[in-house]
């Protein structure tokens, strides 16, 4: 049964979709069954990986509101076999408001991946950043999330919103959500002001932050606009490095594992992962 898991974040540009795609695809690398939900009327972890939005026949709208089976919808990429995706459309912006009169209109994102649960070992859902109907179906039906933090202190007033909103959703709708996963994006060791959020960060979320952090990087930046993950835009960035160090302690933390990915493509030369450890 897939661990759901949503990617979430109430400040916007804090790489909240770059995460949402290159942990997927990352996972994927690590031969995990993973199904990529773009949960964002945005659409951009859907054009992320190459789908193109204006010829998509179907979308999560119309698993949330006509009610198709999301086996109909879901798409696969031939360029990772083990990443599904679950795409979206502007269309979604609509769902918003459809779902005020729905009967039980928080639940209605879990009953749409009930059935395709038992196909994945996880589920990423790229929520929107805000808090809406959509975030919240989100997570009433995650069992976990995972938080991108840029290295900047608005991004903390975001976080401290997300656990206001986690507590509202635990009480009412979903009892075992939590936050299992704390992400710093952005970072720049010779920035003072990134290493005092690091080190904020990480006394405040102690076990829970992720040990590699995501650093500011050119070809992390490109790989959007050709429609894919950097894993298979530049295998050799420290981007791509960085996200398979995090997909790699995801799955150690689920899973309790150890694994070496067996479908990486060769690197050469060597290109460390970014790790606070021992930083600021």
């Amino acid at each position: 049964m897939a661990r759901i898991i949503a990617i979430a974040n109430q400040k916007g540009g804090v790489g909240k979709t770059t995460t949402a795609v290159n942990l997927a695809a990352s996972l994927a690398i690590c031969e995990r069954k993973t199904l990529l939900v773009d949960a964002d009327p945005q659409g951009n972890a859907t054009s992320g990986v190459g789908v193109r939005k204006d010829q998509l026949r179907y979308a999560l709208y119309d698993v949330l509101i006509d009610g198709r089976p999301a086996s109909d919808v879901i798409l696969t990429d031939a360029s990772l076999p083990y990443l599904d995706i679950l795409p979206a459309t502007q269309d979604l912006v609509g769902a918003e408001l459809e779902l005020v009169e729905r009967r039980e209109r928080e639940r209605v994102m879990r009953r749409a991946l009930e059935d395709a649960r038992g196909s994945y070992e996880f589920i990423l859902i790229d929520c929107p950043p805000s808090l809406g109907l959509i975030t919240l179906n989100v997570l009433a039906a995650a069992v976990g999330v995972r938080s991108p933090i840029q290295c900047e202190y608005y991004a903390l007033e975001g976080i401290s919103q997300l656990l206001n909103t986690i507590k509202l959703v635990q009480q009412n709708f979903n009892a075992s959500l939590a936050i299992d996963g704390v992400l710093l994006t952005m970072y720049d060791s010779r920035v003072n002001l990134c290493r005092q959020v690091a080190a904020d960060a990480k006394e405040y979320f102690g076990a829970r932050m992720f040990p590699t952090v995501i650093p500011r990087n050119v070809r992390l930046a490109e790989a959007p606009s050709f429609g894919k993950p950097i894993l298979l835009y530049d295998i050799q960035s420290v981007g791509a490095k960085s996200y398979l160090a995090v997909a790699q302690e995801l799955v150690r933390r689920v899973e309790g594992a150890t694994l070496i990915p067996r479908s990486l493509p060769p690197v050469s030369g060597e290109v460390p992962a970014v790790s606070i450890e021992g930083d600021a």
